[in-house]
């Protein structure tokens, strides 16, 4: 309640600003979450302006000096410098310290924002519309089974007629993927040897005996669908990814009055977003949130790119990971864009690893991008990444997020200096 109550305060101080600019992320999150705040400001007929970025670095800061009134959603939270600024509000859900502005963050109420509530599903508690988009961006941010304020979200999605939960194959898009494209293009899990291989995805249906021409899993009997979601518990178990196999029925969360493509599935929704975000289109992701139609085709055309440079990154990782002591490292420097090496960094993570994944690619302004994720064993057991990537700031970069997924920004010529730092960190965490 308190959390709530705090909640409205902050709707109030937004709707009193006369021409805020919304400053949001660039991820699945960051464009539900930005959308769901520019959709209220619609929806209340006030005057607003938008910006999605990468990051909240010094440059940014200097850049927003002159700003009167700003938003900060998905980010702000963990950049001390905004406390230089103006008139601010911020809807975050990261890792937070020293803010003197004013924060909605579930982490400053005993909520934990990395698996209880994400930066769309505070931005729905503090302007209450969109809850779909709530869920979209928690499932973005890998925060299923939804749990805690997350629960709150959906419940509230439910009541509205906004949200529907089937429990079924946790799959992505059981209603607008072909057979093939549903099996090879799901990468949670990622099931060896069919993720990211369609030949191999058309060879397990043929030896299902189901056909796959002009189908989705939808169209599927019950019998086909048991038959199907078998032999995938059998690739996982014969993998020793036993949980994984537990774990591949679960809820789904389909929204009935959005258009029955990639829209329809919070799974397949995040999926569009994370492409129309790390291709550097993010303003056709948040058009695509607020209804407009016109905006789809292209945010099809980019999730197309999307997944086939999913599936090169992924490919080029099962083949240049290092063990380097502490973390396994993946050097995707010219190979893989800065905006998907997390994605790849997620989708090589074996959850039985007994080590954590960095991964990094070339950034903008020769920077090197930096991201991480680490088995949830580990986070349990105290291990922070995202406390490690502030410590960034020691080699005049910038850095943080969550504790099972962070990433970072430093100078190129700094890497061998990040390296050293992580060690370090990983090692005086009696997390080994």
């Amino acid at each position: 309640m308190e959390f709530l109550e705090a909640c409205e305060e902050a709707k109030k101080l937004a709707f009193s600003f006369e021409d805020p600019l919304i400053v949001h992320h660039f991820d699945a999150d960051g464009l539900s979450s930005g959308a769901i705040v520019a959709g209220a400001f619609l929806k209340k007929g006030k005057n607003f302006r938008r910006e999605c970025i990468k990051k909240l670095d010094d440059v940014a800061i200097e850049r927003y000096a002159k700003e009167k009134e700003i938003i900060f959603v998905d980010l702000g939270g963990g950049n001390k410098r905004v406390n230089e600024l103006k008139d601010v509000l911020i809807v975050d859900h990261h890792q937070t310290e020293d803010i003197e502005k004013t924060q909605i963050n579930p982490l400053l109420y005993g909520i934990d924002g990395s698996d209880e509530l994400s930066a769309a599903g505070t931005a729905y508690c503090v302007f209450r519309c969109y809850p779909e988009l709530g869920l979209v961006g928690s499932v973005g941010d890998m925060q299923t089974p939804l749990k805690g304020m997350n629960r709150w979200v959906l419940e509230e999605g439910q009541k509205s007629g906004d949200v529907v939960v089937e429990n079924d194959l946790r799959f992505y898009g059981r209603h607008c993927r072909t057979l093939v494209q549903f099996l090879a293009y799901s990468d949670d899990p990622y099931i060896p040897g069919i993720s990211y291989r369609e030949d191999k995805a058309e060879e397990l249906l043929a030896e299902l005996n189901i056909d796959f021409k002009d189908k989705v899993y939808a169209d599927l009997s019950e019998n086909e669908k048991r038959l199907l979601i078998s032999a995938l518990a059998k690739i996982l178990v014969n993998t020793n990814q036993l949980k994984k196999a537990e774990e591949l029925i679960g809820e789904n969360y389909v929204f009935p009055k959005r258009p029955k493509n990639e829209m329809y599935e919070a799974n397949e929704f995040s999926t569009l977003l994370n492409a129309c975000g790390r291709h550097a289109k993010p303003d056709i992701g948040v058009k695509v949130c607020l209804g407009d139609e016109s905006a789809y085709a292209e945010a099809r055309q980019l999730l197309q790119l999307h997944r086939k440079m999913l599936r090169e990154g992924i490919n080029y990782a099962s083949k240049n990971i290092q063990d380097l002591g502490k973390f396994y490292f993946l050097d995707g420097r010219g190979v893989i864009e800065e905006g998907i090496i997390g994605v790849v960094c997620g989708m090589a993570l074996q959850q039985n690893w007994k080590k954590p994944i960095i991964g990094i690619a070339l950034g903008e302004n020769n920077t090197v991008k930096i991201s991480g994720r680490a088995p949830l064993a580990l986070v349990s057991k105290g291990l922070n990444l995202g406390m490690i990537m502030k410590k960034t700031e020691k080699i005049e970069g910038i850095g943080g997020g969550h504790k099972a997924a962070a990433g970072a920004s430093i100078p190129k010529e700094k890497i061998d200096e990040f390296l050293i730092l992580a060690g370090e960190a990983m090692g005086s965490s009696d997390v080994n």
